[in-house]
């Protein structure tokens, strides 16, 4: 048997089928729901381990790529604990009436914050019927006019004393536009002209000052005297209205007092309102009150009633829980997460007050669960300092997040720190976990919890019916025609192409609920109730068609001959390599043209691709190894005297990655050895220091890809491709490949070494070494050897010239 056939992979091996037979339903409609994720025992054991430890700092970080499921498990598993948790308290913002600036908090059981909000805005609602009846009522305006009345008697006796004390002197009391003044008086009682005055004599005039001397200095004691009357007045009749006030409203008070008397913060509240209430007694006079108009000369300000002081913000209400929350913050922002301090313009002036402090999702989780996306968390600056912040002092402090970026200080509110208990979930890619364990000494602190989600699980009979589950939960959550067995086949073997592995299935449930979505359209749109192998078959042929423009655009430059890559035929030092481009959403393999020139000299390998700057370190890396490879295999008795060059041809990109590094080995073999290599056959693998071939990724485009291309040309029973041994587990070829190689057209091959490939590729044996360490006369190998035998000889004999051996003098003299 040729190394050929030994080497043909079976065709059995060039795909997994999944068994239809082996599922006992009908449809889909029969099976039960999935309630738990498939495969990720092992991120469910560390989610139920950070869930159920109390102790501090065990917040957790859920690690995984994106649509594996890890939002759809955390809700499962978060909102079914929360349901058997209490409800945590209702938290509500009071006016601190010492200092407006600084709002107090304060906590009642679940519903009573909500009710307290309501009883205070009853009670202010009242109290704004109440006082304007109070003030405009009978007995208040009576007491009030009798010590109006007793006042207005007592200042007119004190001015009548004086009024007649100051004519007996010859005096009067004259009011004007600065108040009264004392005038002297002629005989009929009429003010003293100047005439008048100017002839009464020295002495007159001496003794008429006097009196009118000590006349001024009685009246400001009796302004004196009308002041303090005046001010014992309004605190007389502030007096009878605070103590009438009091008995007017106290039942309104005393209702709520009754009602929360086992609440002792709530009661201190309704005292400090009431007594904040008689201090400002003045504020809510009729003349004096909020509510009229102010003067046409004042600026126009937004005034509101002295009443908005008594209200509750109720910050947090969780009356409608039935067990601990469970916050999903999509949008983690500083004030979404943290709450904030809104602002009210007016005429350009920013006011704000108590009841403007909003709750942000630390709030609402407070007692419970949240999660936020990491991703988004470090796209807002400050929150994620903000957020250990609040972790390490076990508190939410609602602050202006602009403050931060003023330059100067400007009067804002303060509110009280609410104590923080909840546990914080983080979501992010394994990459950002990582990047903080590296960079922030803080973070294993506060996230010591690490929830791994697998990108694939085991293939086995338990899990292939997980995921006819699977399937049978999205299509009843989203009202979908349910899959027969065959359908359920096909989803599976495509998870199984997704984790590019026969033993594995992929756990990127977000492309197979695409999947599954787009083969129940196809089966509703042709008609069919129930959704069978051919619909999901359609479905990846129409998703694949959507996306492979470029990848088809590839492959006809590639038969018109734009791009050179040939498919029959031999040749020396060209092979064709295979690589994949990732569009994002499509994947395919693209075949290169790959050549390798040989001659005498010292240079060693050149990758002209490193030489322009084309290629990055992986690929370089992988050219080096070769210069190992000679130097291990054919220099261990002369040195080598090699120059070489390896160039893909028609490469105007970056090439990256060791793939193609077996590629470029069997070219310079092909050229040192002069022996064709056949150009129907595309090789990938790496290949290490001792000729090992090493296994490689996106194996399945790369087979397709080239396929494809031999395809459109007409397939011949000669081509093929050579991979890695290790990759034919990761072997999920489509059924078109399959059936060409069951057919003989088309040949995968399974190597282990360059050994085996080059007599793949050239049809003559690799030569193995006998006990005095000669290779066969005529293998690839002695072929390679001698040339580079005589390589090294002519080198030899270049070197016995004096100008070489001069130049090597003077070398060796440097050092």
């Amino acid at each position: 048997m040729s190394v050929q056939e030994q080497l043909r992979v079976a065709p059995e091996q060039l795909c997994w089928r999944c068994d239809p037979a082996q599922f006992k339903f009908a449809s889909t409609e029969e099976l039960e729901s999935l309630d738990a994720p498939i495969g990720q025992q092992r991120a469910l054991d560390a989610l139920r381990f950070g869930l159920e430890i109390e102790s501090d700092g065990f917040n957790i970080f859920v690690v995984g790529e994106s649509g594996t499921g890890r939002y759809s498990t955390l809700h499962t598993i978060l909102e079914k604990r929360a349901a058997q948790e209490p409800v945590p308290d209702d938290w509500c913002y009071l006016n601190d009436f010492n200092n407006d600036n600084e709002p107090d908090c304060i906590s009642l059981p679940h519903g009573k914050g909500k009710q307290l909000h309501q009883d205070m805005e009853d009670l202010v609602r009242r109290l704004g019927e109440a006082i304007p009846r109070f003030f405009e009522s009978r007995e208040f305006n009576q007491q009030k006019n009798r010590l109006a009345d007793d006042y207005q008697e007592k200042n007119r006796l004190l001015f009548q004393e004086l009024e007649d004390a100051a004519r007996s002197d010859g005096f009067s009391m004259q009011s004007n536009e600065n108040g009264l003044v004392i005038m002297p008086i002629d005989e009929e009682g009429k003010p003293l002209s100047k005439e008048k005055y100017d002839l009464l004599t020295a002495e007159q005039r001496q003794e008429m000052d006097g009196k009118a001397g000590v006349l001024k200095e009685r009246l400001n004691e009796a302004m004196r005297q009308a002041r303090e009357m005046e001010k014992d007045l309004r605190e007389k009749t502030r007096q009878v209205a605070r103590d009438a006030l009091t008995v007017a409203v106290g039942h309104l008070f005393a209702e709520l007092e009754e009602k929360y008397r086992d609440f002792p913060r709530v009661l201190d509240h309704l005292r400090n309102c009431r007594g904040d209430m008689l201090d400002r007694i003045d504020e809510f006079r009729p003349a004096n009150s909020s509510y009229s108009q102010a003067p046409a000369s004042a600026p126009a300000e937004r005034e509101e009633s002295p009443l908005e002081r008594y209200r509750v913000n109720l910050l947090v209400d969780n009356s409608e829980l039935t067990g601990a929350p469970v916050i999903f913050e999509k949008n983690p922002t500083y004030l979404n997460l943290f709450g904030r301090i809104e602002h009210v313009i007016h005429m350009g002036n920013a006011s704000t007050n108590f009841r403007m402090v909003k709750a942000g999702s630390l709030h609402r989780a407070n007692g419970g669960y949240l999660v936020i996306d990491c991703r988004e968390l470090f796209s807002v600056p400050y929150v994620y300092e903000a957020l250990k912040r609040c972790l390490r002092n076990h508190e939410i402090k609602i602050e202006d997040i602009s403050e931060q970026l003023r330059t100067m200080a400007y009067v804002s509110l303060k509110p009280e720190a609410i104590p923080f208990s909840a546990r914080i979930v983080l979501v992010g890619a394994a990459q950002l976990y990582y990047a903080l364990l590296d960079m922030d000494p803080d973070f294993r602190k506060f996230f010591k919890v690490k929830a791994d989600f697998d990108e694939e699980t085991e293939n086995t009979p338990e899990n292939v019916l997980e995921y006819a589950r699977y399937v049978a939960t999205r299509c009843r959550k989203e009202n979908l025609p349910h899959f027969t067995p065959g359908g359920v086949a096909s989803v599976v073997e495509h998870a199984a192409r997704l984790a590019e592995n026969q033993k594995k299935l992929s756990c990127s449930f977000r492309e197979l609920s695409d999947l599954i979505r787009e083969a129940a359209f196809c089966a509703t749109s042709s008609g069919e109730k129930l959704v069978d192998a051919a619909c999901v078959a359609q479905a990846l042929a129409a998703g694949i068609q959507r996306a492979n423009r470029i990848e088809e655009q590839h492959r006809e430059a590639m038969r018109e001959g734009t791009v050179l890559i040939d498919t029959d035929g031999a040749r020396v030092g060209q092979i064709n390599g295979l690589s994949v481009i990732d569009m994002g959403d499509h994947s395919f393999g693209k075949p290169s043209r790959l050549t390798a020139s040989t001659w005498l000299g010292h240079g060693g390998i050149v990758n002209l691709e490193r030489e322009v700057q084309l290629s990055g370190p992986i690929h370089d890396k992988g050219v080096m190894i070769l210069s190992g490879f000679f130097g291990a295999r054919y220099a261990q008795k002369k040195p080598l005297a090699l120059a070489a060059s390896i160039c893909f041809e028609q490469s105007y990109g970056g090439v990256e990655g060791d793939s193609a590094s077996s590629a470029e080995l069997y070219a310079l073999l092909s050229s040192l050895a002069e022996a064709p290599l056949q150009q129907g056959i595309a090789v990938t693998g790496s290949v290490n220091q001792n000729g090992h071939i090493q296994p490689i990724g996106g194996v399945n485009e790369k087979i397709e890809g080239f396929f494809r291309l031999c395809a459109s040309r007409g397939l011949t029973g000669e081509q093929g491709v050579v991979i890695p041994v290790q990759n034919v587990r990761n072997l999920m070829l489509h059924d078109d490949v399959v059936e060409a190689a069951r057919a003989g057209r088309f040949h995968i091959w399974a190597v282990s070494t360059i050994d085996e490939g080059i007599e793949i590729l050239t049809g003559l044996p690799a030569g193995q070494r006998d006990e005095n360490g000669n290779w066969p006369e005529g293998s690839i190998n002695d072929r390679v050897y001698q040339k580079l035998r005589e390589y090294s000889e002519a080198a030899e004999g270049s070197e016995d010239s004096p100008h070489r051996h001069a130049g090597h003098i003077r070398g060796r003299r440097k050092f």
